[in-house]
């Protein structure tokens, strides 16, 4: 987003498998912005979201979530500081962080939990399960508690385990897993219901004393309204890259904070998304811990560092990134890595479509 200053700024406006869908929402938005002062933030925000009769959804939210980013980038760059300055200022000195090990390969994910403590990180993460019948799976639960039981014998009890259910697991069979995975200690268990089920998620609680997160795949404070106030879930992750960008985010974590309940942002993204999440937990009271896609197991075709040019912005140290001191979101963008990266094209489809035994989809 270009300014008549000479002030640019960057957003990460994606959603995962719709690529030219979120391209054709942010060109659809541009004329309630040509024109406008880049500083009212807020207003452009209301009326990208109110502008239209329908709101929400993830192509909506996600179109509004880059373009947002990129203004804040914009207004930290034109005031010399860091948009967590402009939001508070910094309530720490670094940020917890966790990377992905393979869940679904025992073998792999022994592999990555190796190689993720040689990088730095304390604190990983790991799919529960892979395909899950509704009900009367048990191989595929033993399967699972064995998985992650190889990667705490590999880790040690001091490494924190964070296990995602992915939506994969019917309720039916959550209640079990929840109780039989509990002895190795997880960090938390995120997703362990799909979005549409979270009414269920008091009598999934009643099974765990493992504390439960997601919130991934929901759009603005107001989808978070009825999760935070019920009072079960322990973390919430809002993807600032979906669900209306970093002032949203700190909005839905002050709501969260009320509840005392905790924020650890969701990011699978690239680095413009990572380095929106930073600033998000650089002044929020109430984070947790933050994902990041360093080397992640879905990234075929590159690394989110490919793009950067300021790569040690993302360095982890002993489980931690330091604080982003640049200006605006603080990472410098290689253009030319994007023109060319653009120029060759990147159908990005969903990596997997998983199906039970007598055929039928199974969730992925």
């Amino acid at each position: 987003m270009d300014t008549d200053e000479g002030i640019s700024g960057w957003g990460e406006p994606i959603l995962e498998g719709k690529p030219n869908t979120s391209i054709a929402a942010v060109k659809e938005l541009e004329r309630h912005l040509i024109g406008q002062d880049p500083t009212q933030i807020e207003r452009l925000f209301q009326q990208l979201y109110r502008g239209g009769f329908y709101r929400g959804g993830e192509i909506q939210m996600s179109a509004i979530s880059g373009i947002e980013q990129a203004l804040w980038d914009i207004e930290g760059k034109a005031l010399g500081v860091p948009v967590y300055d402009l939001m508070g200022g910094a309530v720490r000195d670094k940020i917890k962080v966790y990377a992905w090990i393979g869940g679904d390969d025992p073998e792999k994910a022994d592999q990555d939990a190796k190689k993720r403590l040689e990088q730095g990180f304390l604190n990983l993460k790991m799919n529960a399960t892979g395909p899950c019948e509704r009900i009367g799976d048990y191989g595929e639960l033993d399967a699972a508690v064995e998985r992650l039981a190889r990667v705490r014998a590999i880790v040690g009890d001091k490494i924190g385990i964070a296990v995602d259910f992915h939506g994969r697991v019917r309720k039916s069979m959550a209640k079990t897993l929840v109780k039989v995975m509990e002895p190795y200690r997880p960090l938390f268990y995120e997703e362990p219901l799909l979005p549409e089920h979270l009414d269920f998620l008091p009598e999934l609680a009643r099974y765990t004393s493992i504390p439960l997160a997601t919130g991934e795949r929901l759009y603005g404070r107001w989808a978070y309204k009825q999760l935070i106030s019920q009072g079960t879930i322990d973390i919430v992750q809002p993807d600032l890259s979906h669900t209306g960008g970093i002032w949203e985010g700190r909005k839905i974590a002050a709501m969260a904070e009320a509840y005392d309940v905790g924020v650890a942002p969701h990011c699978p993204l690239g680095p413009l998304a990572l380095a929106s999440s930073l600033q998000l937990d650089a002044c929020t009271p109430n984070f947790v811990i933050q994902e990041t896609s360093l080397k992640m197991q879905y990234n075929e075709s590159g690394d989110i560092l490919d793009y950067v040019k300021n790569k040690d912005v993302f360095d982890v140290k002993e489980g931690y990134i330091d604080l982003p001191h640049l200006p605006g979101l603080g990472v410098d963008i290689d253009e030319e890595a994007v023109v060319e990266a653009d120029k060759e094209g990147f159908d990005w489809t969903q990596p997997n479509r998983w199906s039970y035994e007598d055929g039928s989809i199974a969730e992925w």
